[in-house]
């Protein structure tokens, strides 16, 4: 326990993210290369990779273990050959994403890519009447706190198997469910306002995010959430 105080002590207080972070991101754009990268690197370790750990850091009591995705993007079928992200993103392991760019702060919450298996119990769910008509009460409620609920990709029509008319086409079209919010950048980003706003939106997210393990639950396979 003396350890662990100690090195909660001499952890870095997340503070928000300076200019300079914004200022990396604006540069990486016009110069996606390694060249930029490496001039730069001391920049990016400094002002965008530290503030995300220190933030993550604090969010982990309530929101779990958070883990940074690399810089580098996987370009193998991608025809944009670009190297490097234009943007920080990480995960929380009990639900949740962070992510800065020269826009501003996003987060997320939710399942963005559902695999075959949780496709098929999340339809199972909002067919439901209970359990479907719960999820709209708590989209609704996620909405009105201002919230976006979005999704990787849906169907045109409802999925085969059920009526085109279903109380709850919408959510059934849908081959994900994600709550998600952005914030322009401001002066606010500098300061613990970003960890309060990020706090704020996941709090908001938890109903739905609850619901979809509960109903939902990881993949049998692996698959991504």
């Amino acid at each position: 326990m003396a350890l662990e105080g100690a090195a909660l002590e001499g952890a870095m207080a997340f503070e928000g993210w300076p200019e300079e972070a914004l200022g990396f991101f604006e540069g990486l754009r016009a110069d996606n290369s390694k060249t930029y990268w490496q001039r730069h690197r001391a920049t990016y370790d400094a002002c965008v990779r530290a503030p995300m750990d220190a933030l993550l850091a604090e969010l982990a009591g309530e929101f779990g273990e958070g883990k940074v995705f690399r810089p580098y993007r996987d370009v193998r079928f991608s025809a944009d050959n670009t190297p490097y992200k234009t943007h920080i993103g990480a995960t929380l392991s009990r639900g949740g994403y962070v992510q800065l760019s020269a826009d501003g702060l996003a987060a997320g919450c939710g399942m963005y890519v559902l695999a075959p298996d949780q496709l098929a119990r999340y339809r199972r769910a909002v067919d439901d009447d209970h359990t479907g008509g719960a999820l709209v009460g708590l989209v609704a409620e996620a909405e009105a706190a201002g919230l976006t609920i979005t999704n990787h990709d849906s169907l045109k029509t409802v999925p085969r198997g059920f009526p085109a008319d279903h109380p709850r086409r919408d959510l059934l079209r849908r081959k994900g469910l994600v709550t998600w919010r952005e914030w322009p950048a401001g002066a606010w980003l500098g300061t613990a306002e970003a960890k309060e706003r990020v706090v704020a939106f996941l709090r908001a997210s938890m109903p739905v995010h609850d619901w979809l393990q509960r109903h939902v639950g990881p993949s049998a396979s692996g698959g991504r959430r």
